[in-house]
């Protein structure tokens, strides 16, 4: 098939999990283009067999206050529709998105435009809840021909809040692992710190992630006798909190930033474990690349991280804010090698096991091949 997919171009998880289903979709021969404002992040690297990027420019206009995106994409995708003789559209958030895929399809008429789109979380708990934005979502999703979530904590609650008159589809999240696995600590990462313990958090740094949870669930850990750095990779907007979090802690000295890290494959391993507190996570991509990479979890029992953290099993999940109980939980681990390496390897088995490659790009692709058979188009 050849199929348009629009995202955030970013290194969140939204933008990964479309770029990854993507690169996925191209190694089974399916024709993947991606439409949007620059290269996705994890296709930085090098070009791959199978796949083109459509780079939509939006107009600046001095009258126009903001810019408009979303009109500029509507165009971009029916262009490309139109020159690559597409099968479906498929789209990554409600807004922008689907919003653009839907008068994209308008343009093309009488064309029919097949439109799945997969709903990420703050779509849906942020910007669909905003009364402004509460009908465009609603309307997005009734004239989209497939919706999907990426867990069933987010389809609940997209059914709950916009009662959609057609079912919405779960389809976890999936990460490569063969990509992502464990293997024994780089020297060369963090040489200044060999022989202490790593404690990672990989984010965008939004708010929803809780980032002071993290700088002090480590200080706890500090203070409990664990002799560790914490490494942040990623950027954001609240990284800077964290590091005032840590000055007050007193706890800067030992953390270390890594910034936007462009194979974060090859940092995960690195460390004992992930911290991932965020109070609402619809999935929980980085704790399951974590998970693959045989690093154990502890983190929030919120969201759709439940699904994919098994409590006291492959990490510890307590209630959003309780630093202290994350805290004791990374002091168990870190001090008992056996529950550590139990952990870990129970960790990998889970998540090949629930999400593997295989098992979700298959069910992406059942769902392309039923909607694509309603395509009919006057491009030809």
């Amino acid at each position: 098939m050849k199929i348009a997919i629009s995202c955030v171009p970013s290194a969140g998880g939204s933008g990964v999990l479309a770029t990854e289903l993507g690169r996925m979709l191209a190694r089974r021969g399916h024709e993947i283009h991606f439409v949007t404002s620059t290269i996705p992040h994890r296709l930085r690297s090098e070009p791959e067999p199978g796949i083109f990027f459509h780079e939509v420019r939006a107009l600046h206009y001095p009258v126009f206050e903001h810019t408009p995106f979303m009109l500029a994409l509507s165009a971009k995708l029916a262009e490309v529709w139109k020159n690559h003789k597409l099968d479906l559209f498929h789209v990554h958030y409600a807004i922008p998105h689907a919003a653009a895929a839907i008068l994209a399809r308008e343009m093309l008429a009488p064309c029919k435009a097949p439109i799945i789109t997969t709903l990420h979380g703050t779509d849906i708990t942020l910007v669909g809840q905003d009364a402004s934005y509460k009908s465009m979502v609603r309307f997005c999703l009734e004239r989209s021909d497939a919706v999907t979530a990426v867990s069933d904590w987010l389809k609940n609650v997209t059914e709950s809040i916009f009662e959609p008159t057609k079912p919405v589809h779960r389809i976890h999240n999936f990460a490569d692992h063969e990509l992502f696995r464990p293997h024994p600590r780089d020297p060369k990462f963090l040489p200044g710190d060999q022989g202490r313990k790593i404690f990672l958090h990989v984010s965008n740094f939004r708010p929803v992630k809780r980032v002071q949870d993290v700088v002090r669930i480590f200080a706890r850990a500090l203070a409990q006798g664990v002799d560790g750095v914490l490494v942040l990779a990623g950027e954001g907007p609240d990284l800077g909190i964290a590091l005032e979090e840590a000055d007050r802690a007193g706890v800067r000295d030992r953390v270390r930033l890594l910034g936007i890290v462009e194979d974060v494959s090859r940092v995960i391993p690195n460390a004992d474990v992930f911290l991932f507190p965020s109070d609402g996570e619809s999935f929980g991509l980085a704790p399951l690349e974590a998970m693959l990479c045989e690093v154990p979890v502890v983190g929030a029992l919120a969201g759709g991280l439940p699904e994919v953290v098994e409590h006291g099993v492959t990490g510890f999940l307590h209630a959003v804010g309780d630093v202290e109980a994350m805290a004791a939980s990374c002091v168990r681990l870190l001090t008992d090698p056996d529950m550590l390496e139990r952990f870990g390897k129970a960790g990998r088995q889970r998540s090949i096991r629930l999400f593997s490659v295989d098992s979700i790009v298959g069910q992406y692709e059942d769902l392309y091949r039923e909607h694509a058979r309603k395509r009919g188009c006057c491009c030809n």
